[in-house]
């Protein structure tokens, strides 16, 4: 994060007060840069303006800290490794407002002017101007953040000079609030121009802050509010020197009391940039059938700015539209809706929920399991274990996040990238992808070798395959394609979820009839060839005729021709299993070159124990001509034929089965 512009109040020529954008320059958490239009003194010789002021909040109201190391290389070209020298530690928003400190504060000494500060150790010019502010005043009390006011706010007493070395305080008490903008807002009575005048919050001015927030929110940056509380207008129990503001601080209901009645300093906007390559992510979750609901804490304007920034939101969708409208709520809003809305709302396209509280979070995932939706919830935080462990796959991030998150998660991101999860979606589709294909090929095979022996029998044909050919036909033609398959890439990035229907045992039962038919067909047809009729084949145990009787003493031509038949029509069902969807002719099987190599060697293997005399004795079988190939080919061919003819009808099913 790193904080690109800071607004303020300013007097116009005629009396007018306007509030004025100031750009600040820089990148990253480097503390190197400026805030264009505002001088570096300014805060010291206007310790009553509004910079001075706004420092002070961003410096004292802040758990972060911006530390230098002066060891790193920052090094880079065009500079930009200067950035590697700073790290945070703590919030990054937090972070950022110390960023925006030093940039708006003095360098001091004889380092004023210097140019980007660039003689300056970062162990220094990471908290020079903090350590300015802390000397000034002491913070003795904290009024934490809480999703009602949204606001944080801390008690501070000025120290003077003789205080500050005796470490003692002594002055003025002041309170110093950040939070967000709006309802910041809407507590300030007053507001403190850039000179130090402090006029009344009129509706004119109200009105231009809200649309200097709306401006901000609408370029997808993060908006927080600057307000400040003199002592003279808080109670005398939260004074320090009166002891007494622990107890007062004990009831968190009267924060909001406390932070009231304050003075408008300025405005920090802050550019949280999505990390390279999500925009691309949610593409392909759109492409691949997965919603995406945004939840945030942000305003709606920038939550909607940043849903358009990474792509949630279509960049023709405009913001002001009805049905930009009608994708983002505030949590509030959402769930004052009817629960019917609500529900209807959740069944199609994209959300962002803004302004969200974390039980919102639980709620959503089971409105979301009612509508027989899988959620997948991503969270980091405390509050996020209960709608981790709720929904379907709970997703915790492994960098920033909690142990109670990561407990309660399925699932943990070692490098807290959303791009990670569309990548293992992906994988684990074509891991599924993979075993469908497996179990399509060896249920297919299978079952074609049970029809053919089973149909050979009931027939009454003489023995088709002998024990041996089958237990080949499974441990050499079956395995190897089968393995290779499980290797099959993924088809194409962004393929929509697949609602497998009842009906796929039917598919590898048409498959399997195919090619028993196939294989006892070629069997039959070498006896029809050589004059023996169905009939006489079926009664071939009874046969009189020693003449036609004698073709039944040796059987290795037709089991041979039956045996090539079941094989090649086996491989031929397997380069069509790339994809159990897709045609061959857009997914072939030289996607997968472990698959060729897995049909070529069964292949060759199945033509050595056939022309090699030592293996053919032992299988009993014989040599074919090529003639006889020309018959195993018009045999097994046609499986490919009907492969595609099921992956063809059941298109329209499939596609029925994802819209359901």
């Amino acid at each position: 994060m790193t904080a690109v512009s800071f607004a303020m109040l300013e007097p116009g020529a005629e009396g007018e007060v306007g509030i004025a954008e100031r750009r600040v320059t820089g990148s990253s958490y480097s503390p190197l840069g400026r805030v264009v239009g505002v001088g570096r003194e300014e805060a010291l010789e206007r310790p009553d303006g509004a910079v001075a002021d706004a420092c002070d909040v961003m410096a004292l109201c802040n758990d972060a800290r911006l530390i230098g190391n002066d060891d790193a290389d920052g090094g880079g070209e065009g500079g930009g490794g200067e950035a590697a020298r700073y790290a945070i530690e703590g919030e990054p928003t937090e972070a950022a407002l110390l960023c925006l400190v030093e940039k708006l504060g003095p360098r001091g000494g004889d380092e004023a002017g210097r140019e980007e500060g660039s003689t300056v150790p970062p162990s220094i010019a990471a908290s020079r101007n903090f350590r300015r502010v802390s000397d000034r005043w002491g913070r003795y009390a904290t009024l934490e953040f809480d999703r009602e006011r949204k606001s944080m706010s801390v008690l501070v007493r000025e120290r003077d000079g003789e205080g500050a070395r005796a470490g003692c305080d002594s002055g003025q008490s002041k309170l110093f609030v950040k939070g967000a903008p709006g309802l910041l807002l809407e507590r300030c009575t007053h507001a403190k121009l850039r000179d130090g005048t402090v006029v009344p919050m009129s509706p004119d001015i109200r009105e231009d802050i809200q649309q200097s927030i709306r401006s901000i929110g609408g370029r997808a940056l993060r908006c927080i509010g600057l307000a400040v509380k003199d002592g003279t207008s808080l109670p005398d129990n939260l004074l320090e020197e009166n002891g007494r503001y622990d107890e007062v601080l004990k009831d968190s209901s009267k924060f909001s009391e406390i932070e009231s009645e304050l003075t408008f300093v300025g405005l920090a906007a802050i550019k949280d940039p999505p990390r390279p390559g999500v925009a691309e992510s949610i593409d392909l979750c759109e492409r691949a059938g997965i919603r995406v609901i945004m939840i945030t804490g942000d305003a709606k304007a920038t939550a909607v700015a940043i849903a358009r920034d990474v792509h949630i939101f279509r960049d023709d969708d405009d913001a002001s539209s009805s049905e930009a409208s009608a994708r983002a709520f505030e949590g509030k809003e959402f769930f004052a809706m009817s629960q019917s809305r609500q529900l209807e709302t959740l069944k199609s396209g994209n959300l962002v929920i803004c302004r969200a509280e974390p039980a919102d979070k639980q709620r959503l995932v089971k409105m979301l399991q009612s509508l027989d939706e899988i959620p997948a919830m991503t969270g980091d935080g405390v509050n996020d274990a209960p709608a981790l462990q709720q929904a379907s796959i709970g997703i915790a991030m492994g960098i920033s996040g909690t142990e109670v998150a990561k407990e309660a998660s399925d699932m943990v991101l070692v490098d807290d990238n959303f791009s990670t999860i569309v990548d293992a979606v992906e994988e684990g589709r074509c891991i599924y992808a993979n075993m469908q294909a497996f179990i399509n090929f060896l249920i297919t095979c299978n079952i074609g070798e049970v029809i053919g022996v089973f149909l050979a029998t009931i027939l009454g044909f003489p023995q088709l395959l002998t024990p041996l050919h089958l237990l080949w036909v499974n441990l050499v033609t079956d395995g190897p394609p089968a393995t290779a398959l499980g290797f099959n890439p993924p088809e194409s990035h962004g393929q929509p979820p697949k609602k497998y229907l009842p009906s796929l045992l039917l598919r590898y039962s048409i498959g399997g009839l195919y090619i028993g038919i196939a294989t006892v067909g070629i069997y039959a047809s070498y006896f029809v060839d050589n004059g023996i009729s169905i009939q006489d084949l079926s009664s071939w145990s009874t046969c009189a005729d020693p003449s036609s009787c004698s073709i039944y003493d040796d059987l290795a031509a037709p089991q041979t021709l039956a045996l090539s038949t079941l094989v090649t029509a086996e491989l031929f069902k397997a380069l069509c299993t790339v994809s159990v969807d897709s045609s061959i002719l857009k997914v072939g099987p030289q996607r997968n070159p472990w698959l060729l190599l897995g049909v070529a060697v069964p292949f060759m293997l199945n033509l050595a124990i056939i022309y090699i005399p030592t293996f053919s004795d032992s299988f009993g079988l014989v040599p074919l001509t090529g003639q006889d190939w020309f018959h195993v080919l018009l045999w097994s061919t046609p499986i490919i034929f009907v492969d595609e003819l099921q992956k063809f009808l059941a298109r329209p099913q499939q596609s029925r089965g994802q819209e359901e």
